[in-house]
């Protein structure tokens, strides 16, 4: 093997322990330059302690990882970002309040040793780098007024202005459009080309395949399985991820004569949605697909009355639902389960139990006191009815994975007993296995009477789980069309078109 073939990153039995847990088991792979390497693997796999290893913010307990040739028992971080290892987390960790300039240029300042800044020489490092990747975002503009999309393309920039060999992704197409994620599959084949290694970290499994080369696989804090992309397929890389077949049922067809449950009449908001009329009936699930800036995530929200519509009527069992009103929505037996759970979903240091129970306060309210023991049992039952996988129901919720904590916000309102569910990109972080259990609980909750919304971008969620999909573009509903019916190249041409 010439000093050419040879990897630029080499890990050897790396092991690390957390209280006695073994979060990974002697687990070793390459990756070489301008190679793709997809890390997969459930959430709790062990996936973020290999990435904080790499990037040296984790200290292995063994570990052989040689880098460029030179090896190491360890890597600092000072190491890690002088050998040319960039990580872009799932917050891109980019400063709001600079330019798009300064944060493309800070770090390469840092690496260069310059004590002072050169604005000049800032604004012609980050020209060139947002050149070289091919896209035009306004050097002056601030990050707190970009899209999440251009926020993630000034993260890669600031990688590539330092110097990147290995950019390190992690989750990065979870909160972009199928448009988006295109540029950004577009823009690692660009960066590949260049000689830039890339690991690429996604629950989304047909990207995976579609941009990576190799393919390694954790479960339990081991490798079990291990190469080229084309070895294996969407099932086969589900299966080795869980350890069990992962099938996606299709919807139970909607009993005939279902009752209407919702009905949506002329709901209109300026610069956001308008003229939106649809029915939804009882045991329905109905899909809302649309690209950024559709005007889908307003129309959740003024269903639920976090949005005051300018026009417009809402009735839910023939009854009309107060506009603009959370409480009298919540009341009426709206739920709603946002798509950014973390700062809109829950209390992330309170309970696991705390988070079910604080919907149903009043039903366990005796007089001036609460009857806290009979509001734990609830909570505790509901956790076990959704199979939360929480060892200590009063750890903080934010202890949990991705996939459980989806699951207690939706705990918390199915014990309130909704008519109906609104569920914002109900799978957005969630593994695999995760995932299908999601969509069972939705046809199970459709399959009980509730009537359920969805509103994703992903497709194959979208057709796996709804009995109907209405297409919105430019803030109104320009296709309703049967789930079982449609195929994922038609429902993506409409939205593109």
């Amino acid at each position: 093997m010439t000093a050419a073939d040879e990897p630029l990153i080499v890990m050897r039995g790396v092991t690390k322990t957390y209280a006695g847990i073994r979060a990974l088991d002697g687990v070793g792979f390459a990756i070489r330059e301008g190679e793709a390497v997809s890390l997969a693997g459930e959430n709790g796999s062990g996936k973020s302690t290999l990435i904080k290893i790499l990037a040296g913010a984790e200290e292995p307990d063994e570990a052989s990882i040689t880098v460029a040739g030179e090896s190491f028992a360890r890597l600092t971080p000072r190491q890690s970002a002088g050998a040319g290892i960039m990580v872009i987390f799932q917050d891109f960790s980019l400063f709001p309040n600079l330019s798009v300039a300064e944060n493309i240029g800070f770090s390469a300042e840092l690496h260069a040793g310059h004590r002072l800044v050169d604005r000049g020489r800032v604004r012609a490092l980050a020209a060139r780098t947002l050149e070289r990747v091919g896209v035009d975002i306004p050097l002056d503009a601030r990050v707190e007024t970009l899209s999440v999309a251009h926020k993630q393309l000034v993260a890669i920039c600031r990688a590539l202005a330092s110097d990147a060999r290995l950019i390190i992704m992690d989750e990065p197409t979870t909160a972009l459009t199928e448009r988006e994620v295109r540029v950004l599959l577009g823009i690692i084949r660009r960066l590949k080309a260049d000689g830039v290694a890339v690991l690429f970290v996604s629950h989304k499994l047909a990207e995976v395949l579609e941009v990576c080369e190799h393919v390694v696989v954790l479960r339990n804090g081991r490798k079990v399985a291990e190469g080229p992309a084309g070895e294996f397929d969407a099932a086969s890389l589900a299966r080795h991820m869980t350890g069990r077949d992962v099938a996606e049922a299709l919807p139970s067809p909607l009993a005939d004569g279902a009752p209407r449950l919702l009905e949506v009449r002329g709901l209109s908001k300026a610069g956001a949605f308008a003229d939106i009329g649809f029915e939804l009936h009882a045991g329905e699930v109905l899909g809302i697909a649309g690209l950024l800036g559709s005007g889908r995530t307003p129309l959740a929200k003024a269903l639920f009355g976090l949005v005051a519509p300018d026009a417009g009527r809402v009735t839910l069992d023939g009854r009309e639902v107060p506009l603009g009103d959370p409480l009298a929505a919540a009341a009426a037996g709206i739920g709603y389960v946002p798509e950014d759970r973390l700062t809109e979903g829950l209390f992330l240091t309170q309970s696991i139990l705390r988070n079910v129970g604080i919907g149903r306060l009043e039903a366990h309210a005796q007089g001036p006191l609460l009857d806290v023991a009979g509001l734990w049992r609830e909570a505790e039952e509901w956790l076990r009815r959704l199979a939360v996988k929480a060892p200590d129901p009063a750890a903080p919720v934010r202890s949990l994975s991705g996939g459980n904590q989806q699951r207690v916000v939706l705990a918390r309102w199915l014990a309130r007993g909704p008519r109906m569910l609104l569920l914002n990109g109900p799978t957005v972080g969630v593994d695999v296995g995760s995932k299908a259990e999601i969509h069972g609980i939705i046809r199970d909750l459709a399959g009980r009477g509730l009537g359920v919304v969805v509103i994703s971008d992903d497709l194959p969620e979208l057709l796996a789980t709804c009995h109907r999909i209405l297409v919105m573009k430019e803030g109104r509903i320009t296709d309703d069309l049967p789930g079982t019916a449609t195929s994922e190249a038609d429902l993506a041409h409409r939205l593109a078109s």
